[in-house]
């Protein structure tokens, strides 16, 4: 029934609205978005049965992936034309988006980067030092993998599966996960270990750890912090950024470009944000394509 529904819609917006292909196809885009929650749901949602509580859930969930508030006034706005458009057809009695604004967040998200800014960032990155190496490799793979900090400290050589573009993590409560890796992720991480961490003498209990200070012992989480920050001041960023800055960059573009919310979801290492009933398995082929499509830098 989406489907049928946005098909209809994409003709209204095209014929009779005469708006720009780019204007039809983010309409389309967040109408997708949309209908994607409704079919993870226990119980499918129709576009005729859904409610302005079942929106609010679907804002909070694009939220609680990360995507920026930006990004969620104008998904907004796509759903309202799509509920008014609706409405006009008389396929609706009443518009379940007329009293929806962008939800109250109990906490304000970290900043998001937008593509350019995290080139900027790297590009101003001094690789001809190890510690320049080291954190080019670490940003990539913040922004590659979508990791959190205390996943990227804790990062084993072992459990790092190039051959096939995988990493294996440890996320909160202990539990593993893959996560598709970039190949320039991939690339700068290799140069690291190969160029600059051979040549460290490794610290007794940190020989599988891939990221290591000066002294051969893993990075802690305020080394992390401190040195994103300066290259953020370097690079001339105005925003406030940190570990978790690149997180949430991870989240939005791969979201914005059209990616499958139940494979951001999994890549992240969420629990089931309504209910453990809409996890479902993603195998690792799926996961390497969704970020082969839709990550910036892949």
């Amino acid at each position: 029934m989406w489907e049928s529904y946005a098909r209809h819609f994409k003709n209204y917006l095209r014929l009779e609205k005469s708006l720009s292909e780019n204007t039809v196809i983010a309409y389309l885009q967040d109408i997708d978005k949309l209908a994607m929650y409704c079919k993870m749901q226990p119980e499918p949602i129709s576009p005729t049965s859904l409610t302005a509580d079942n929106i609010q859930q679907f804002l909070k969930y694009l939220n609680d992936l990360g995507l920026a508030p930006h990004s969620q006034a104008r998904l907004i706005s796509g759903i309202k034309a799509f509920y008014k458009y609706l409405l006009m057809e008389n396929l609706l009695q009443e518009d379940p988006s007329e009293m929806i604004s962008a939800p109250k967040l109990p906490r304000k998200l970290p900043e998001v980067l937008s593509f350019q800014e995290i080139e900027q960032m790297l590009g101003s990155i001094d690789h001809s030092s190890p510690e320049g190496m080291r954190n080019r490799a670490i940003i990539e793979v913040l922004y590659s993998c979508g990791l959190r900090v205390s996943e990227l400290v804790n990062l084993q050589i072992s459990q790092c599966f190039f051959d096939i573009g995988f990493v294996r993590v440890i996320g909160k409560g202990n539990k593993m996960r893959l996560v598709p890796i970039g190949r320039d992720a991939i690339k700068f991480t290799r140069m690291y270990i190969e160029e600059v961490r051979t040549h460290i003498a490794v610290d007794s209990g940190s020989e599988d750890i891939v990221f290591l200070n000066h002294r051969g012992k893993g990075l802690s989480r305020v080394a992390i912090f401190t040195f994103i920050k300066d290259i953020g001041e370097k690079a001339g960023i105005q925003k406030n950024i940190s570990p978790h800055t690149f997180r949430h960059s991870f989240a939005t573009h791969l979201i914005e470009g059209g990616a499958d919310l139940r494979a951001v979801q999994d890549m992240l290492g969420h629990e089931s944000i309504t209910t453990t009933e809409i996890y479902t398995h993603l195998d690792r082929e799926y996961l390497k394509q969704i970020i082969t499509e839709f990550h910036p830098r892949s």
